[in-house]
This record gives C-alpha cells, sequence and structure tokens, in this order.
C-alpha cells in the first residue's frame, strides 16, 4: 500500500503522450551524425532551435563546435563522442553516454540524414507559425494597448514576413490548400460600449445623412449585432436612392426589409436612431476597428487550426495561412481608407490665354477700294 504523504508514488508514466514523429526524426538524424560526422555538410541550414528537444539541440550545437575526427579513427576510436558529450552536458547535464548509443542504434539509415533534417526544419516552421499565430490573438485581443489597430496590423506584417521567409524554404506542390476543418470564428465583442458605439453611429448618421457619402469604407458585416447591420443597410439604402432620411423614413425602411418582425417595437426603433452624437465618421471608426480586431482574432484562430493538424505539410500551411491573412487585408484596406486623411486638392495652375489663331491665308489679290493711293 503506497505511503499517504507520497500521492506521486503510484503515478502511471504510461499515461504520458506518446513521442512525436520529430522525435524520432531527431534522433535518426544526430544518431546519423554520431556515426559518420562528415555528414553535417550535407544538412544545412539546421540550427539547434530547430529542435524540439532542448537536449537535441545541444548535442547538434556541440558537434559542430568540436573538431571532426578522422574517419578511418572514428570508426574504432569513441574518443569524439566523448568530447561532443562534454561540450554538450553544460546546456544538457541529463545527456549520457548511454543515450548517445541509444541514438546510433535507433538511426535508420545515416545516409538518409538531409531528409530527416527536412523533417526537423518543417516541424520548426509549423511550431513558428503557431507562436505567430498565438501572438496576433494576443494582440488583436488587448484592451490595455494605446493604438490596438496600428499594433495588431504590425503583428500581421511580422506574421506574413514570417510566411514569405518559409514560402523560399519549402518547395510548392499540387494540392497545396490545407484540408483541415475550420472552427467557428471568435464570437464578436457584443459588450455594452461596443454596442453603444454601434447605436450612436445609427443615431448621428440619421441625423447627418450627408457624412454617408463619404463612409463607404464601412460594411454590414463589420456590426457585432445583426440588427444593426441591418439598420445600417436601410440608411446606406435611403441615401443611395436620394430619398429623405429620418427617424420615421428608417422606420418605413425597415418594415419593408422584415426588421419588425419579431424585432423591437417600431416606438423602439425610432428612440435608437433619434440620439445623435457627434460625427457619424468617428462612430464609424470605432465600429471598423472593432471589425478589424475580431477579423485579425478570427484569422489567428484558422492558422492555428492548420499548425494544429499534422495532416498538413509546410506548403499548405504557407498558403493556407497566406490565403487567411488576405481576409484580414481586404478589411485593412477599408480601414486605410477611413483613419487616411483627405488628399489636399492641388491648385490648378492659372492658364494662359490662347494666342488668337492666324486667319487662312489669301487666295484672291485685294479689291481696288482698299488699296492705298
Amino acid at each position: 500500500m503506497p505511503h499517504p504523504t507520497r500521492p506521486y508514488e503510484d503515478d502511471d508514466l504510461d499515461d504520458l503522450p506518446p513521442p512525436q514523429p520529430v522525435h524520432y526524426a531527431e534522433q535518426s538524424l544526430l544518431g546519423a551524425l554520431l556515426l559518420a560526422p562528415h555528414r553535417l555538410t550535407d544538412i544545412s541550414p539546421l540550427e539547434a532551435d530547430h529542435f524540439s528537444n532542448h537536449a537535441h539541440g545541444a548535442l547538434f550545437t556541440a558537434m559542430g563546435t568540436v573538431p571532426p575526427p578522422d574517419p578511418e579513427t572514428h570508426r574504432t576510436d569513441v574518443a569524439w563522442l566523448t568530447a561532443v558529450l562534454d561540450a554538450a552536458r553544460p546546456e544538457a547535464p541529463g545527456l549520457t553516454a548511454s543515450y548517445l548509443h541509444t541514438l546510433i542504434q535507433v538511426c535508420p539509415w545515416p545516409q538518409h540524414a538531409p531528409t530527416y533534417a527536412r523533417m526537423i526544419r518543417a516541424d520548426h516552421a509549423r511550431r513558428m507559425l503557431c507562436m505567430h499565430a498565438e501572438r496576433l490573438a494576443q494582440t488583436a485581443t488587448d484592451a490595455t494597448l494605446p493604438n490596438p489597430a496600428a499594433t495588431t496590423l504590425a503583428q500581421a506584417d511580422t506574421l506574413g514576413r514570417f510566411l514569405q521567409n518559409l514560402s523560399g524554404q519549402f518547395a510548392p506542390h499540387p494540392g497545396s490548400l490545407p484540408r483541415t476543418v475550420l472552427p467557428e470564428a471568435p464570437p464578436r465583442d457584443s459588450g455594452e460600449e461596443a454596442l453603444d458605439e454601434e447605436r450612436l453611429l445609427l443615431a448621428t448618421a440619421t441625423a447627418h445623412p450627408a457624412e454617408l457619402k463619404d463612409m463607404r469604407w464601412l460594411m454590414p458585416e463589420d456590426f457585432a449585432l445583426p440588427l444593426h447591420a441591418s439598420l445600417w443597410q436601410c440608411l446606406t439604402s435611403l441615401v443611395h436612392r436620394g430619398d429623405p432620411v429620418d427617424p420615421v423614413t428608417v422606420l418605413w425602411e425597415a418594415q419593408h426589409r422584415g426588421l419588425l418582425t419579431g424585432g423591437p417595437a417600431p416606438g423602439d426603433l425610432m428612440t435608437l436612431v433619434s440620439a445623435p452624437v457627434g460625427s457619424a465618421e468617428y462612430w464609424g471608426e470605432k465600429v471598423l476597428q472593432r471589425a478589424l480586431l475580431a477579423r485579425a482574432q478570427a484569422v489567428a484562430t484558422r492558422i492555428t487550426a492548420y499548425t494544429d493538424d499534422p495532416a498538413n505539410t509546410p506548403h499548405q500551411l504557407i498558403a493556407g495561412s497566406r490565403r487567411a491573412l488576405a481576409d484580414l487585408g481586404a478589411v485593412r484596406t477599408r480601414w486605410r481608407h477611413a483613419t487616411s486623411p483627405a488628399p489636399a486638392s492641388m491648385p490648378q495652375p492659372a492658364r494662359a490665354a490662347a494666342p488668337p489663331r492666324a486667319g487662312p491665308p489669301r487666295t484672291t489679290a485685294p479689291s481696288p477700294s482698299r488699296i492705298s493711293h
């Protein structure tokens, strides 16, 4: 019977998750290099942080720092292995001589070392892509940032540059789009502050409909509440047709669109669009910024799902992630239009008066009455 003060005595180590395939690729590569150190020149570029196991990375670094042995001497002398182990132990104290011999024994084919290295680089790319996606999600949901849109877009740019670098490291192949079943997008921020901004936008736009002509950068899908999105469509339709805009005409348009069926009472809807404050463009930018951050979070969730699917190849991860970032790019373009200052109109230079055109040449002699005597 286990002692009651030792709660971990009966823990079952068999419950630990099995090693991932990259673990065996790392073991096989290190075993190949321990057997044939000259193969180090065949696997570049590979770095220690590409390994998922810290001890494996430290051992790989030690192999590069210890001078390679003479091939014939290495067949019968373990001096190089001992030197490598001594160089790696300061970074990985748990390494033992028996583990080095285990690595040598588990390597199926030492000549396959370049292939094992490509597997390690591919898994490292997947882990790094997941890290970039998680950073994008954290940035998009960080309410403490002074300029959340700019910071989130900068993080998206970092992710885009990482994908660009990856595309040059892995060759494309047919069927490059991932087949991962994607999760639902994270729910939109529908807190009271977000809904208040949308209500103020609708009321202010109703009071100042002329501003809507310069707000084509705002779309119905930018709203967190479907009712508000539909009311925005009512307003833009009225303005597009040139119809009068006020709470009554908005109510009438909403009735034709079926918003009153199971929706707010007519009086409540009129009240919703009857309390303008400030500028419609100001509130519109607020709504669009929330939509931008929500789209960034959804893109990050989508990319993370790709990286969590081990069936995706590196090129599938690149292609799927780029397509996801393109969805953010569409909102980004509208955000740039909304927040960029209007270009100053250049004064037109004064046009010089055109010189008088010459008359047609004479083809007949002047009349006698015009000849001076």
